[in-house]
């Protein structure tokens, strides 16, 4: 398979033109994934469009590729959303990079009730670009043509604020209702939220306001899951029940 890299000019270069890798692309090109003049790689500006392309010149610097075809992917429908609470650690974002590596369409960071991590001021800046660096370079690896933006963090109102029109999945252990039993109505179009708790779980006041904007719990088989890994492994179950897989 093509390495694959992502630039802005994809977005508006055609067949037989020259595409330039600069900057970190390049060097990671270059340098780091050692391609050759003549190597077959693909281009994406991570908004669908999809280019493959041939190496004609490669430097440290600057990495000339001469466009071969060039596809648009559509985006999906209904797309999938992770509302990810803040969590210690980097366990959020092991669950950032999974989801994006699984087919996530959107990334929410969530300031829930128990999330023992806060992000205020400088430290909310540098949080959401943590995230979308991980995500980018997640899509990257997955050969995505659509890389996932990361949200301004919201927090539970602005959530519910955001889920009124989307179907909201509330990921809770003790829920009656498993994920896999769900239906799916044909030509659903509206986006699909994905809430996942922090380390502690999900607040009860929070859970009934969810509950009361209409969102749905839903369980993950009988065990617990760590909030690291129960937002990838719902979209991997939508992924199939949505005929993505």
């Amino acid at each position: 398979m093509p390495l694959h890299f992502v630039v802005d000019a994809a977005s508006t270069a055609h067949v037989g033109d020259v595409v330039a890798l600069t900057g970190d692309e390049a060097h990671h090109a270059a340098a780091v994934r050692r391609v050759r003049v003549g190597e077959e790689i693909t281009l994406g500006d991570g908004r669908g469009a999809w280019l493959t392309g041939v190496c004609e010149a490669v430097a440290p610097r600057e990495v000339r590729v001469r466009v071969r075809d060039r596809t648009l992917v559509p985006a999906a429908a209904p797309r999938i959303v992770l509302v990810q609470a803040l969590a210690k650690g980097d366990r959020d974002e092991l669950a950032v990079q999974a989801a994006t590596e699984l087919g996530v369409d959107e990334i929410v960071p969530w300031q829930a009730s128990r999330s023992v991590s806060r992000w205020q001021g400088p430290k909310l800046v540098k949080g959401v670009a943590r995230w979308s660096t991980i995500a980018r370079e997640a899509a990257k690896q997955a050969h995505r043509a659509w890389i996932p933006p990361v949200a301004t963090p919201l927090g539970t109102p602005g959530v519910i604020e955001r889920a009124a029109d989307a179907r909201v999945l509330l990921l809770e252990p003790t829920a009656e209702r498993a994920l896999t039993a769900l239906d799916w109505p044909r030509g659903e179009a509206r986006d699909i939220l994905l809430v996942v708790g922090p380390e502690g779980g999900i607040d009860g006041a929070e859970i009934d306001a969810f509950e009361a904007a209409g969102a749905e719990p839903v369980r993950m088989g009988a065990s617990v899951l760590r909030t690291s890994t129960a937002g990838p492994a719902a979209i991997a179950v939508l992924s199939a029940a949505l005929g993505r897989w």
